[in-house]
């Protein structure tokens, strides 16, 4: 029977088998994407895909695992910490890129009608 240890703010530390479990799940989570790069079986865009899930679901093994959190009443605060962090992070990177791709787009917009302008002029009789 194994028992995990719990300190006095009620937050839980894990057995020798979680921590093992955790691993091998965090080091598959990392083989799998690697293949799928190395080998190049899947379309680009499925392979980013693949790649961005399996982070995700490496984030949650790392929490569950080696960081303890869970929805118990415990760790409900810190559960909420991290998501509200993950919420700011997600806004700040989110509208960081977004923002890129629309100067991105019109500075090629730009571009391309300043390449055209000329190439219209050379072209034009005189």
């Amino acid at each position: 029977m194994e028992h995990e240890a719990v300190n006095s703010a009620g937050a839980g530390k894990g057995s020798l088998n979680s921590y093992l479990a955790g691993f091998f799940l965090a080091v598959i989570l990392t083989i799998i994407p690697f293949g799928l790069v190395m080998s190049g079986v899947l379309p680009k865009t499925i392979t980013i895909v693949a790649i961005f899930a399996a982070a995700i679901v490496q984030m949650l093994v790392h929490l569950h695992y080696f960081l303890h959190l869970d929805t118990s009443s415990e760790e409900r605060w810190n559960l909420l910490a991290i998501l509200f962090t993950a919420l700011i992070i997600l806004i700040l990177v989110g509208g960081s890129i977004w923002i890129m791709v629309n100067l991105h787009y019109r500075m090629m917009d730009q571009a391309v009608l300043h390449t055209a302008g000329i190439q219209l002029a050379a072209a034009m009789p005189r």
